[in-house]
This record gives structure tokens, C-alpha cells and sequence, in this order.
């Protein structure tokens, strides 16, 4: 007997600023008859945050900043399991919504008439931990750099060790990542394989690529502990400038930021060509989340 494939899908709890608080955004399905966020089923091969922002912007009309990892609701649709992944989005623009015949209406709602107004009770819960949550105020997208061959195999100075053809792939693949947080600065560690993975990126958004020192493995003689307390304060001081931004580093320097961020000892090893959608309240990480 054939194993039931789980329905995957992403959405969003979308908010705008108002005087005294912020509103969500809500849509209704005339086929349903439903108040419930805006989401849809992932397309074959969909990162689930990629999908998240394009059901977003397709049903609501709104193009948003993912933010915060939601809780996942699991429940059973069509006689199939599914799952859909949710997360915090800022609204930065809208289309002008046009009512259609998957969504004809929608409405923006203070977070306590939302939770009373939606159709089912886990929207109201992943409203209520969004309602929770302390104000975001920096998203930053923070990657390594990706696969540029063997250490061993190249002759030159390690710091000019380009991508190889997977890393590029994999560049290509990241830039379409780290776009959806609508960086305002691209910044790179030294090394030539960061500042590459990044150059994807850079021509997507029409972005420079800025080198800076702080987000770099430690060099012959320095201690590890200095470079991790150097990119843990520039990655706060990066989320303080009120803007998204991306930042590319190195997986010598990426866990032991995130340590003394976090305050936690928690596996951050990051992979090559891997990273991280963080969230900052002030000067404190908030959240991150595994892009």
C-alpha cells in the first residue's frame, strides 16, 4: 500500500503598524466560506518561506518581510495529512487587492478581533503566539558561504579559494532566499568564496557587496573568541540600523555568533551554502530560523 503524501503549504501572519498597536491581515474564501490567513500549497520544489511570501502576495496582494517562525498546524485535508508552516510578515507594499474566486474579500483586524474572527481555531492560535511575540525590529538573513572545493586542492591563499560549480549553483539558489527579506545592504566576509556567494544576490536586488573584516575566520594567532564577539557585535549593530539586511560568513564564525546571541548552546553548525532568517527586538535576537 502506497504511503499518503503529506499536503505541504506556507502562509502568513501579516502586519502593519497602526496608532497604538498593529493590525493582521485576514482573507475570505467564497468556496469555503472562511476567515483564515493567507496561504497556499508549496509548487514542486518550493522552499516553504518562498512559498509563504508568493501565497501572501497572491491572495492578500500584500508584499511582506518574513519575520518570525510561526507554530506549524498540522491537520487532515482531502482525507490527506497536511502541514503548513507559518510565519511573521512586516507589510511593506501592496498590489491593490482585486477580489477573486479563491479570495473575495479582505479585511485588517487589531489581533483580538482577528483571533475571534477566523474561521478555525488553529489560525486563532498561531495569531495568539503572534500576539505574543515583542515588536521586530531588525530581520537580517545570514548565510555561509557556499562549496568552493577542497582547501587541499587549491595553491593559493586560502582566503582566494573561489565556488566551484556547486557552489554557484547553490549561490543562484540563495539569492532567491535572501531577497525575500528585501535587504537594504549586502555585507561579505573577506574571503572571495563569501563575497562570491553574495554576487547573485547583488545582481538580483542591484545591491553592492560590502567587505567587512569583523565577520571573518579567526587568522594565524588570533583567538577564536575574538571573532565571535567581533561578528556577534556587528551582526546586533547591522539589525539596529531599523533595515533588512543579508550578511554572508564563514562556519568557523557563524555557530559561536549565534552562541553568544542566543545566549544558548544549541547545534548551530551551519552547512555550506546554508543560513539563517534572524529576528532582533532592539538589540536582542528574538528568534532565527534554518532557511
Amino acid at each position: 500500500m502506497a504511503a499518503v503524501t503529506e499536503i505541504r503549504a506556507a502562509g502568513g501572519v501579516v502586519w502593519r503598524p497602526v496608532p497604538g498597536g498593529v493590525e493582521v491581515c485576514l482573507v475570505h474564501r467564497p468556496r469555503y466560506g472562511d476567515w483564515t490567513l493567507p496561504k497556499g500549497k508549496l509548487e514542486p520544489g518550493e522552499h516553504p518561506l518562498s512559498a509563504a511570501v508568493r501565497e501572501v502576495a497572491e491572495e492578500s496582494d500584500n508584499r511582506a518581510v518574513p519575520q518570525v517562525r510561526l507554530p506549524t498546524v498540522h491537520y487532515r485535508s482531502e482525507g490527506r495529512p497536511k502541514r503548513v508552516d507559518y510565519w511573521s510578515m512586516r507589510a511593506v507594499a501592496t498590489g491593490g487587492f482585486q477580489p477573486g474566486t479563491e479570495v473575495d474579500d479582505m479585511c485588517w483586524l487589531d489581533t483580538d478581533e482577528a483571533i475571534r474572527r477566523v474561521s478555525y481555531p488553529h489560525d486563532a492560535e498561531v495569531l495568539a503566539a503572534f500576539a505574543a511575540l515583542p515588536r521586530v525590529t531588525g530581520t537580517m538573513a545570514l548565510v555561509r558561504h557556499a562549496h568552493a572545493g577542497k582547501r587541499t586542492t587549491w595553491s593559493g591563499p586560502d582566503t582566494g579559494r573561489p565556488l566551484d560549480a556547486q557552489g554557484w549553483a547553490r549561490a543562484h539558489e540563495l539569492a532567491t532566499l535572501v531577497a525575500l527579506v528585501r535587504p537594504s545592504r549586502l555585507l561579505s566576509a573577506s574571503a572571495r568564496r563569501c563575497v562570491q556567494t553574495l554576487d547573485p544576490s547583488a545582481a538580483l536586488l542591484d545591491l553592492p557587496i560590502e567587505v567587512c573584516g569583523d565577520l571573518d575566520e579567526p587568522q594565524p594567532g588570533q583567538q577564536p573568541e575574538e571573532c565571535t564577539l567581533a561578528a556577534a557585535a556587528r551582526l546586533t549593530a547591522l539589525a539596529g540600523g531599523g533595515e533588512p539586511v543579508a550578511v554572508c560568513s564563514q562556519g568557523k564564525v557563524i555557530p559561536g555568533a549565534l552562541e553568544r546571541l542566543t545566549g544558548r548552546t544549541d547545534d548551530f553548525t551551519t552547512p555550506k551554502g546554508g543560513g539563517w532568517l534572524l529576528a532582533f527586538a532592539d538589540d536582542r535576537l528574538l528568534a532565527l530560523d534554518r532557511l
